[in-house]
């Protein structure tokens, strides 16, 4: 199966590894290493993840504070976005407060 990552995806995964690395380099490479390994993961076992908040997408948690919204397109497993999971979800949802 092929991965690809989106433009939104990749703007979240650069986002996070720059505000990791204002703190440490070393840090921001680890955390950009699970994103990578955990989609590399997907590719082969792509239901793993639970069925996502926005229908026809899966969820999976990343690191205990991210999470990867993606979707499975025949041969392709799609990355959609890189969230913190402080992050509300699908983001157009009334707060529930």
């Amino acid at each position: 199966m092929n991965l690809v990552w989106t433009r939104p995806a990749r703007a979240d995964r650069r986002e996070i590894y720059e505000f990791i690395a204002a703190d440490s380099l070393r840090a921001a490479c680890k955390m950009d290493l699970i994103f990578a390994e955990k989609a590399e993961i997907l590719t082969r076992f792509p239901e793993i993840g639970r069925p996502g908040r926005v229908s026809g997408t899966r969820e999976l948690l990343a690191h205990r504070h991210y999470f990867l919204i993606y979707r499975i397109c025949e041969d392709e497993l799609q990355i959609l976005r890189l969230l913190h999971t402080s992050r509300q979800w699908p983001p157009d949802q009334p707060s529930r407060h």
